[in-house]
């Protein structure tokens, strides 16, 4: 099967740092266990912004300087980096919520090996794990999406829940018990 893990923003700014939640650090472990266990390709996002961020529209609606290129924030968790180190996964900066290369590198690998399902799981799930999953899903519309939802944190609690819901409205499978 050619199925891809694909980890989002799972960086310090977003576990511990300026934008950090206790529900982001709490699915720190079982995103280890998941990367550790999947038996395919893993991928990682990491929300990447400039020292102008404040001067960006998004840096306009949320006024909080977070992940920029180079600095701790920006790193993905060390034990997360470590296995996207030792493992050579693809990482992916993205100056917006999602990542339009990553859809089109799927789209690519799609061209030449039909990809059978993805699989995401990170933070927040409210902002970037919904974006991510529905350009991959507008990209690729009849690969299977799934999101692993206790593995992915929103920024509030509500949040979350939230965009699970209009995720599942938008046929992308949502894995509760994950």
């Amino acid at each position: 099967m050619n199925r891809f893990l694909i980890v989002i923003d799972m960086q310090c700014d977003f576990i511990d740092g300026a934008l950090g939640t206790p529900e982001a650090a709490a699915i720190l472990p079982a995103v280890l266990d998941a990367v550790q266990s999947w038996d395919g390709p893993v991928l990682f996002t990491r929300d990447t912004h400039t020292e102008d961020y404040l001067n960006t529209q998004e840096g306009r609606n949320l006024p909080v300087v977070h992940c920029v290129r180079g600095t701790e924030g920006w790193q993905l968790a060390p034990e997360l980096d470590a296995f996207a180190r030792a493992h050579r996964c693809r990482v992916f900066d993205k100056p917006t919520f999602g990542s339009t290369e990553l859809a089109a590198y799927l789209t690519e690998i799609h061209r030449e090996q039909p990809v059978d399902e993805l699989v995401l799981c990170g933070v927040c799930t409210d902002i970037c794990v919904i974006s991510n999953a529905l350009c991959l899903k507008a990209a690729l519309p009849e690969v299977p999406i799934r999101v692993l939802a206790g593995r992915c944190a929103g920024v509030t609690p509500e949040r979350h829940e939230n965009a699970l819901r209009a995720m599942e409205a938008c046929q992308v499978a949502v894995d509760r018990d994950a």
